[in-house]
């Protein structure tokens, strides 16, 4: 069995990260109403949940100010206030952590920076193309992301891809999407290697297209960018396991897993440890990473 090659190696402000190994971000919603609850944080809790995410092998902290499906809206203003002191603790009381935005407003991005973010996570797939700009004048790096075209804070309803295969239409427009705003980004002057691909599980997808790109992650790794995986306790995981959100965790390391040994370089990871020891153990298993401990057999 061949191995598949190594992603991309993710750069941000000119540090490279992981050095050579799969990358966690952890997911820290400054929200009051996320989908999974142990993910809806007020102040105090958000930086409980940040120091404790650097503690168990965080690299890249995400930090999100509104939820990504329906529900009460928010005003720039009010995402503002609840995302961006948390930027400048966490920049203060962790300077070795990389600090993510996850945010589709140019607003929001701008701010973030000026507090000293590294990346802006666009879940929203370019819906204000000002916030590519912004990412390139402020020197952070970029998600490009996929939603097959819906609006922010909607859900999918009976979407389809066409393509000659089935389930491929998906991937065909995933990858097209991905790869036309990631050169957008280089065009703008963001290192390629601070430009990640996500495929953007859930988003403009039903669980059959989700799955379909977990296993043809190749696909996406060949773009030559760092993708990122955000599987943590998705709505694909749970409909093919017939979980609530608390019950997912099997289901999304399982993904993780495979995602990982194809090649995908960044994980956003809801729980950390497990999703450290289990990207740890893939990078083990394909080479990548000796094991910390050998003696069985040799003492």
């Amino acid at each position: 069995m061949t191995t598949p090659p190594v992603g991309a190696v993710l750069r941000l402000r000119g540090r490279e990260v992981g050095a050579g190994r799969p990358v966690v971000m952890a997911v820290v919603n400054r929200t009051p109403d996320s989908f999974y609850a142990p993910a809806r944080h007020d102040d105090a809790s958000a930086d409980e949940a940040v120091a404790r995410a650097a503690d168990e092998g965080a690299d890249i902290v995400d930090l999100g100010g509104v939820r990504a499906g329906r529900g009460p809206r928010v005003e720039v203003d009010e995402e503002v206030a609840r995302v961006i002191p948390l930027v400048r603790r966490v920049r203060a009381r962790h300077p070795d952590l990389l600090v993510s935005v996850d945010t589709w407003r140019a607003e929001v991005a701008r701010a973030a920076a000026d507090e000293g973010a590294d990346l802006v996570n666009d879940t929203w797939a370019g819906h204000d193309p000002a916030l590519m700009e912004v990412a390139a004048e402020r020197g952070l790096g970029i998600v490009c992301s996929h939603t097959g075209g819906a609006r922010p804070r909607t859900d999918p309803f009976r979407v389809e891809y066409a393509g000659p295969v089935p389930l491929d239409g998906v991937l065909d427009d995933v990858v097209r999407t991905v790869s036309t705003a990631a050169q957008r980004a280089v065009s703008l002057g963001i290192d390629p290697a601070s430009v990640l691909v996500d495929p953007t599980h859930d988003f403009g997808k039903n669980t059959w297209h989700s799955l379909h790109l977990v296993r043809r992650t190749e696909a996406l790794v060949a773009l030559g960018f760092p993708v990122l995986m955000a599987l943590s306790r998705k709505d694909f995981v749970g409909e093919t396991l017939d979980l609530p959100p608390e019950e997912r965790l099997e289901g999304t390391l399982a993904a993780t897993a495979v995602a990982a040994w194809l090649g995908a370089r960044v994980f956003r990871a809801h729980d950390v440890r497990a999703t450290r020891r289990t990207l740890d153990m893939v990078a083990s298993i394909r080479g990548d990473r000796p094991p910390a401990r050998a003696v069985r057999g040799l003492a």
